[in-house]
């Protein structure tokens, strides 16, 4: 791919600024703007050569960029595009990092008008549980996946820059439809992530929590790690991709329920069967 000239980076944080670390170490763009409300917070991310230079207006950080990567949560991506909108150089191709893809399409339409054929959205399957641009690190796609949900209105030589843009920090690209990446990212990501911030909550509150807590084995603090998340991005994310969240939270629900019911009956073979079930599907799941 032949080097980005100027990127813009809306956001500046885990992901955004790994992007940009990961696009440097690989020699793949000239200059690297960030944009966002906070100046201490660009200034540190200048400081950390994260980028090159930054600004605190979204209509004067597009001005001249190449490539426009929105990366700020969900809730925060409708503002900014309201802030770009008639900005962008007219081969300006336009791309975020949103976990629910059918929101995000639905605000570039409503805020531009029409869709267009730079914009491409996509959304990094990668991330830690700790958040800044002083969390970033280069490796981060390193070995991961980023979907891109091209369109119809989507220009082939737009996605196939954003893929190559991907590919060169590290990561698997595939592609998949709209609605269908919001369905299987409500069952893999969004639904794990309101389970966990569930139990811990719940735990929180009992009068034992401080035993509970001191107790806790490996697999307590394994599963609950992504409780340490960012509470404003997974709260935008709850709330954009509600649907196909709603519609996996009620099958676990009842299977949930099943198992209650079978622990409460004295039921050994129901909950042998379901034991055995997800041991057999976690062991044959290609997770890596």
């Amino acid at each position: 791919m032949t080097p980005l000239q100027r990127l813009c980076i809306i956001g500046v944080g885990l992901i955004g600024g790994s992007l940009a670390r990961a696009l440097r170490q690989a020699q793949a763009v000239d200059t690297v703007v960030g944009a966002g409300r906070h100046t201490a917070h660009l200034q540190r991310a200048v400081e950390l050569g994260v980028i090159d230079e930054f600004s605190t207006d979204l209509a004067v950080a597009v001005g001249g960029a190449d490539m426009v990567v929105i990366a700020v949560p969900l809730k925060a991506i409708r503002p900014v595009l309201t802030a770009i909108a008639g900005r962008l150089a007219p081969e300006a191709i336009l791309t975020d990092v949103g976990s629910a893809k059918q929101c995000v399409v639905d605000d570039v339409r409503d805020i531009f008008g029409y869709l267009p054929g730079t914009f491409i959205p996509g959304h990094p399957i990668a991330g830690t549980e700790c958040s800044g641009v002083e969390a970033s690190f280069a490796e981060l796609f390193q070995n991961r996946r980023v979907i891109l949900t091209p369109l119809l209105e989507s220009q082939a030589w737009a996605h196939a820059r954003v893929k190559a843009m991907w590919t060169l920090a590290g990561a698997e690209v595939i592609d998949m439809g709209v609605r269908h990446h919001d369905d299987v990212l409500a069952a893999t990501s969004h639904l794990p992530h309101m389970l966990a911030y569930t139990l811990v909550d719940s735990l929180a509150r009992l009068d034992s929590r401080a035993e509970i807590f001191r107790y806790a084995a490996g697999g307590f603090r394994d599963f609950t790690r992504i409780a340490s998340s960012d509470p404003t991005m997974w709260h935008d994310v709850c709330v954009a991709n509600r649907e196909p969240l709603l519609d996996k939270l009620r099958q676990f629900s009842h299977d949930l329920e099943q198992l209650t019911q079978a622990i409460e009956n004295g039921d050994s073979d129901s909950i042998m069967q379901t034991f055995q079930r997800a041991k057999h599907a976690r062991d044959n799941l290609y997770l890596d």
